[in-house]
């Protein structure tokens, strides 16, 4: 009676389990492998290995496929595990689909995290939009939970602080980027995308940066010069109204301001030298 509940029993465990027929038997192969020095032989029977154990590979990148990448690139990512799997493994630290699985998969999860974000945030951030995704959505799912949890509830729940949930939920929208042609008010009826939203250059900022380099200039210069340059070009006033106004011919307002222009424009470019040098420096 007990050798039937045992035979029972075993056949229950082996119907219940998963089969996996893309296990081949390696052993022997591997042995040699690791008894080769560096070589064409051995590179030779690293690939026979690889390719016995590629279905295994295969399946494991099918795991992941619907997270955003296609199948063929998941599968060349998950073969390049494999090959490190090879490569590294050792016969006499158990049996190699221990050691391949967590190393294939380990390259799957390192492609997504690398890869598969539009915008690059480091990794720690990006575990910590793990924890909030996953602590955000057990708290969806119990019974009487409000329509979105709170700041302070992610927190709590993940363990984290208020600060490292707000840094995950920021995180949350670096996996994927929006199209600049990606219409976002719905409210209005002719809509505006998000490169509506975008500046434009400000021309005011090049007035800004000419006016700081000609400051210098014009402090040395003396003061007609500087009443002459201003009432031309602040003032709009002609050369012929300057030089009523100042007593002196219109020719000699002429040269005033193109001498005048011709130091102010030196002493800018002087200064501007200057300031690259010591930067160089």
């Amino acid at each position: 009676m007990l050798t039937d509940l045992t035979a029972y029993s075993a056949r229950r465990r082996s119907s219940t389990r998963h089969p996996h027929n893309d296990a081949p038997d390696t052993a022997a192969d591997f042995a040699r492998l690791a008894a080769l020095e560096d070589g064409p032989e051995r590179e030779l029977l690293c690939e026979e290995i690889v390719e016995a154990w590629l279905p295994m590979a295969h399946r494991i990148a099918g795991r992941f496929r619907n997270k955003g990448e296609s199948l063929e690139d998941l599968q060349q990512v998950a073969a390049m595990g494999l090959v490190k799997a090879v490569n590294r493994y050792e016969p006499g630290r158990g049996a190699f689909e221990s050691y391949a699985v967590p190393t294939i998969t380990g390259e799957l999860r390192r492609h997504f995290r690398d890869r598969m974000w539009d915008v690059r945030v480091p990794r720690r951030v990006q575990e910590l939009r793990n924890k909030v995704r996953v602590a955000r959505r057990e708290l969806l799912d119990r019974p009487g939970s409000g329509p979105e949890p709170s700041i302070t509830e992610i927190a709590e729940h993940a363990g984290l602080t208020e600060d490292e949930v707000k840094d995950g939920m920021e995180a949350m929208e670096g996996y994927s980027a929006l199209s600049l042609d990606a219409e976002i008010s719905s409210a209005d009826p002719d809509g505006f995308s998000l490169a509506d939203t975008l500046g434009a250059p400000d021309p005011a900022y090049d007035c800004i940066t000419d006016r700081e380099a000609a400051k210098a200039g014009l402090r040395q210069l003396p003061e007609r010069e500087r009443t002459i340059l201003y009432l031309r070009f602040f003032e709009d006033m002609t050369q012929s109204r300057i030089a009523e106004e100042l007593g002196i011919s219109q020719m000699h307002v002429s040269r005033l301001i193109s001498r005048s222009c011709a130091r102010v424009r030196a002493e800018a470019d002087a200064g501007y030298d200057g300031a690259e040098h010591a930067r160089a420096a």
